[in-house]
């Protein structure tokens, strides 16, 4: 079955899933476990990791819908479990410093100009590059910067999350989620140019 089919029916759906029905409960794990473990790969990057976070989501969710108001829909309420899940695996791995982005961002001189080199192109990615090969750069890229900074991109810019839900999943202020924001994406530009060859719009 998929998403769309089981939001037409969600109401009726989160009616069993109170009542304890283990087959609505099934029913709705396979529904949602596809697009749920894309985002758990996107951020763990290990397809294990990924799957056993998807597991502890549906374990917090089935132990959870006895409080879930249905102020938001059921998948959206999971995503953010998922999330969640994602973020305690990612903070139980930290074992040293989080690296410095500094030599990817832009430099500046005493004067307010752009140091020698560090200014942004001005070119655009190749347009002969399939669509398929921008992502991947993307990608790509996104890997490559330090966790923090991977970790805000993918939740504002891949998974959509506003500005006050990702500060409060990382445990910082809006303000520092911006500002965190604001230099992941130009450490990732940078990223791009180098990967590409252009300046690509992030």
């Amino acid at each position: 079955m998929s998403a769309a089919t089981l939001l037409d029916s969600e109401d009726a759906l989160l009616a069993r899933l109170r009542a304890g029905d283990e087959a609505a409960f099934e029913r709705l794990v396979r529904a949602t476990s596809p697009r749920l473990l894309s985002t758990l790969r996107r951020m763990l990057r290990s397809d294990d990791d990924a799957r056993d976070a998807l597991q502890e989501t549906f374990l917090a969710a089935w132990r959870a819908l006895p409080r879930f108001e249905g102020q938001s829909k059921l998948s959206t309420w999971l995503h953010r479990i998922a999330v969640n899940s994602a973020l305690m695996k990612l903070r139980s791995r930290r074992r040293r410093p989080e690296e410095s982005i500094d030599e990817l961002l832009p430099r500046f001189e005493l004067d307010g100009h752009f140091a020698a080199g560090s200014a942004p192109s001005g070119r655009l990615i190749d347009e002969e590059l399939s669509e398929a090969e921008r992502r991947a750069a993307v990608r790509r890229s996104i890997d490559q910067l330090p966790e923090a900074h991977r970790t805000v991109i993918l939740l504002r810019d891949v998974e959509g999350l506003d500005t006050e839900e990702t500060a409060r999943l990382l445990g910082v202020s809006p303000d520092a989620a911006k500002m965190r924001l604001h230099r992941a994406r130009q450490a990732l530009r940078t990223l791009l140019e180098r990967e590409l060859g252009a300046e690509a719009p992030v």
